[in-house]
């Protein structure tokens, strides 16, 4: 057995572990990284980077077909889904050498591919060596939740860690979830030629601004995917191609291909976390506001720690435990500017509070301003005009922002700089968007809050009124 000794020690090269592992090393500190499957994590090879691969050549695919609107007229989209899926594979290995086990070393990392297990509170195994640290960050992540319906075990089913592998684009494939992961699945494939259904036990997409994910859940409609709320999956059947869903009110759905998208578990069960008096929740490791664990010496970030589980949440958490590990500082972890988007198409983002968290937490001192994109003239232009940007404001303050539309992943940056800094719709107001860009939409919507309190102002009348009668 080797024994090493370090200053940090990184359990897991996913976005989170290898954010500080490259930080921390390259300022100075000696870092051990751990991984015992794929660098790079779950978002590099079977979550962000694939999943929006697909969706890129399914827009392909769909904006063929719509080219009608603009006197474009093309013969239907010839689908090799085959073909489809080496794009992804193509984009994964584009990307890979950014994480792998190489770059990683020339920064001056040590880099031990094997999982990593507590032995102790500071002492982690992993094959054949121990690792003694002064501090360790365990960055794991999470796993597709496979929930225990009857029948599940006996047929065949995909997961995100699965799903790219295929390479017969599925007849129909049946999805049980109707979240962020089945909801961008579903509108991909039905877009590649499959006929789809998503089985959802409560609402799509639930979490989000309802008027925001009625307009998603219109537009996949309208694309053809059968969408089945308040179908909670009782009981699984049949084979490979040929499979059922019962749901509890006795609804059945058929379809070829089954995938799973119910949701996240953390990745824990390696770790042997009671020899290292760490403590665990439901949703993964308890943490305290700056990343520790019940062991002092242990932090933990991205998904393992709960919370909001994106791959940029995961890069946030490795700046807060780089600054408290390397120079001592006290740092938080928040989550009011922390953006979210679902990569649909119209797509959904996110930052603070929906309008229903704003009323249920400050009443009706909450102001609500909408704007249209049907208003905005590239919108126009190019017949994306499907959405809305909302703008819940306290005090003239932004305390959250809801976008459904043509490029909301992109808009939503805006808002998330102006909550993070805390800045007043009066500073969004000074900003200038070229014309004609979706952009717009943005400072529309802030000119949407200040024209009653200009145009609507009967004293501001009055001044002006008077300014234009005596000043020369």
């Amino acid at each position: 057995m080797q024994r090493i000794k370090t200053d940090i020690l990184v359990i897991g090269a996913g976005s989170g572990g290898l954010s500080v592992a490259a930080g921390a090393s390259q300022m100075g500190a000696d870092v051990v990284l751990l991984e015992g499957h794929k660098m790079g994590g779950d978002c590099l090879n079977y979550g962000c980077v694939p999943s929006k691969a697909l969706i890129a050549a399914a827009k392909a695919a769909h904006g063929t077909a719509q080219g009608g609107a603009f006197g474009v007229i093309a013969p239907a989209p010839q689908v090799d889904y085959a073909a489809v899926m080496q794009h992804v594979a193509d984009v994964i290995a584009r990307i890979a050498p950014v994480d792998s086990q190489q770059r990683f070393e020339g920064l001056g990392v040590r880099v031990i591919r094997e999982y990593g297990s507590f032995l102790s509170p500071t002492e982690v195994q992993a094959g054949d060596h121990v690792i003694t640290a002064r501090r360790i960050v365990i960055a794991t992540g999470s796993s597709p939740l496979v929930p225990p319906i009857p029948g599940l075990d006996t047929v065949p089913y995909l997961t995100n860690e699965t799903l790219f592998d295929l390479r017969d684009r599925p007849k129909h494939l049946l999805i049980v979830g109707g979240g962020p992961i089945g909801i961008e699945m579903a509108q991909a494939h039905v877009r590649l030629g499959s006929k789809v259904t998503v089985i959802e036990g409560f609402k799509a997409l639930g979490p989000a601004d309802p008027e925001a994910a009625g307009v998603v859940m219109q537009a996949l409609r309208d694309e053809g995917v059968d969408i089945a709320e308040d179908a909670m999956a009782a009981e699984i059947r049949g084979r490979a191609g040929a499979i059922e869903i019962e749901a509890r009110d006795g609804r059945v759905f058929s379809g070829s291909h089954l995938l799973m998208a119910v949701g996240r578990v953390a990745n824990t069960e390696r770790l042997n976390l009671a020899a290292a008096g760490i403590a665990t929740d439901g949703g993964g490791i308890k943490v305290d506001a700056g990343l520790r664990t019940s062991n002092r010496r242990v932090y933990a970030i991205g998904d393992i720690a709960g919370g909001l589980q994106f791959t940029h949440v995961a890069g946030y958490h490795a700046g807060i435990v780089i600054r408290s590990i390397l120079f001592g500082l006290p740092s938080r972890a928040a989550t009011a500017h922390i953006p979210w988007a679902i990569y649909t198409d119209p797509e959904l983002a996110q930052v603070g509070l929906t309008e229903a968290q704003a009323r249920q937490r400050h009443g009706a001192r909450v102001e609500v301003v909408r704007f249209a994109f049907d208003e905005n003239d590239r919108a126009v232009a190019e017949r994306r005009t499907a959405g809305q940007i909302k703008l819940m404001v306290l005090r003239g303050r932004p305390i959250g922002a809801t976008i459904v539309g043509h490029g909301a992943g992109e808009l939503i940056g805006l808002w998330a700089l102006v909550l993070a800094n805390n800045l007043k719709m009066r500073k969004v107001a000074g900003m200038i968007a070229p014309y004609p860009t979706y952009g717009e939409i943005n400072k529309r919507a802030v000119g949407a809050y200040f024209s009653p309190r200009l145009f609507d102002n009967p004293v501001l009348k009055q001044v002006v009124g008077l300014v234009q009668k005596w000043v020369p």
